[in-house]
């Protein structure tokens, strides 16, 4: 029996190439189906969701409440990263220049950093963090209570009724807070310009206005809108497939901010090789 059970081990413990790889390959292919498993479940909440912003009966309070939420409530803190953010910008960029003697260019760098890139990325992760976690905990709440499934009993669509909604609403007002953060971000490196760097404020002003474009304005805005249906999108979908319980609602919250955060920064780059290749 002894020598039967040494051979057996052995055997166990042998190490088999094939097998390794055919492990490997079973465990990839696994992975793969469960991402493509959830891009697809994700593209069908979408067009649903987006096939419903445009069919009656639509719900106006509703939306307007979401504008207010969306839009209103996340003034203040899109306003004060946008204002230190261009602070922060012309110093790095006075820093920076002042070792090629090219000090003229920092109003440049400023406006068109903060129209391109800046102020509609900042503006997306902020809102991701404050209206993505908001609406997963809401809806995610909702599926736990079971109100969602009270409001299919009562003959209303919950993804009219919950999600196109707040889609529509993070689609409009998002660029909305983007051209204002542009704004407050262009005066923030403004500030620093003038009273800290000892720029002349017509100059400053000038070289701000001189290579800035409609389209480096309009580019963020696309880039804005996009960022909102994406926030929007992934916290009533975490939130609406929310698992039950407590530890379900904090997982969908984290898995909305998270998801997010990630996929508005590679659709920055994405909408940036569209907008500006070759330019």
């Amino acid at each position: 029996m002894s020598v039967i059970d040494d051979k057996e081990q052995q055997a166990q413990g042998a190490f088999s190439p094939v097998g390794a790889f055919l492990d490997l390959l079973e465990k990839t292919g696994g992975a793969i189906m469960v991402f493509l498993s959830a891009v697809g479940r994700l593209a069908t909440f979408a067009g649903r969701g987006i096939y419903h912003c445009f069919t009656p009966p639509f719900y106006p309070r509703l939306l307007l409440r979401q504008l207010i939420d969306i839009g209103y409530y996340s003034l203040p803190v899109v306003g004060m990263t946008t204002l230190f953010t261009g602070m922060v910008l012309a110093l790095q960029s006075y820093t920076g220049f002042s070792r090629f003697s090219a000090e003229g260019a920092v109003a440049t760098v400023v406006v068109l950093s903060m129209t391109r890139e800046l102020a509609p990325v900042l503006a997306g992760l902020m809102v991701a963090g404050r209206i993505g976690a908001s609406i997963a905990a809401e809806l995610g709440t909702m599926r736990v209570t079971e109100q969602i499934d009270a409001l299919t009993t009562l003959s209303t669509n919950p993804y009219k009724y919950l999600v196109a909604p707040r889609i529509l609403a993070g689609t409009i007002m998002l660029p909305l807070l983007v051209l204002i953060g542009d704004v407050i971000g262009v005066f923030g490196g403004y500030l620093v310009g003038v009273y800290k760097l000892g720029f002349g404020p017509q100059n400053y002003l000038h070289k701000t206005w001189e290579y800035l474009t409609s389209e480096d304005v309009v580019s963020g805005l696309w880039k804005a809108a996009a960022f909102g249906f994406i926030v929007t999108l992934l916290g009533c979908y975490h939130g609406y497939n929310s698992k039950r319980g407590a530890q379900g609602v904090g997982a969908a919250t984290t898995n909305a901010v998270v998801s997010a955060s990630i996929i508005i920064l590679i659709c920055n780059y994405l909408l940036t090789q569209l907008f500006f290749a070759g330019k």
